[in-house]
């Protein structure tokens, strides 16, 4: 009886050894995505238009660090896309290309390991390049995929501010305002973010510019 309740107690402290090493292990992870959004935050809201591009390179150098350092977590390859595909949008043009090609090659890997995770931002922006880059010769662009990857953000987070203003920016460039005025309306109304009060701001400011497009007004 005594063995076997020693047995029993090293057991239990083994398992929470355990939990305290995988605990141990993701806070740094979570550690560095903080700090990943509170850059791209501050670049992407707070920098100006001509510091951005050199900005966004330097972060995504960082970001490509975090991705080898947590090899097998899905949260950095969604931050490396995102600011990927952040750089491309303020390079523009044909020069974007192989940024956005290889962004979609990120979120695809994160999927691959979790598409929930971020509460399902790598389908979100996944689909958000679907329908912003050309399709073929050009580029891999689909409308008919970004539907559906964007829908299966909403189905992850049917609250988000991020995954009602891609569906509703989507819809307005397929020209269905009325359903783009639905989602933009929700994004507006998305519930805040804790730690993000800039990006919702950022995106909130966003929203109400495409809807007055979408109003005529």
């Amino acid at each position: 009886m005594r063995r076997r309740a020693v047995i029993t107690t090293v057991i239990a402290l083994l398992a929470v050894i355990a939990s305290f090493g995988q605990t141990a292990l993701a806070a740094p992870v979570d550690d560095a995505i903080v700090d990943l959004q509170h850059d791209w935050e501050v670049i992407r809201y707070r920098s100006p238009v001509a510091e951005r591009d050199k900005q966004f390179e330097a972060l995504a150098a960082k970001a490509h660090r975090v991705t080898e350092i947590h090899a097998g977590r899905p949260e950095p390859l969604i931050w490396e896309g995102i600011i990927l595909s952040s750089w491309a949008a303020e390079r523009g043009g044909l020069a974007a290309l192989g940024l956005v090609k290889q962004a979609k090659t990120l979120y695809e890997a994160a999927i691959a390991i979790d598409g929930s995770a971020l509460d399902g931002s790598a389908y979100g922006s996944l689909g958000a390049l679907y329908y912003k880059v050309p399709g073929w010769p050009i580029g891999f662009g689909d409308k008919a995929k970004a539907k559906e990857l964007l829908q299966r953000a909403l189905t992850l987070n049917p609250r988000g501010i991020d995954a009602n203003f891609f569906y509703g920016e989507y819809l307005f460039e397929a020209k269905q305002k009325d359903q783009a005025i639905d989602y933009l309306t929700r994004a507006l109304a998305a519930p805040a973010r804790p730690g993000r009060q800039l990006a919702d701001d950022g995106r909130r400011e966003e929203a109400r510019a495409l809807l007055e497009r979408a109003r005529g007004k």
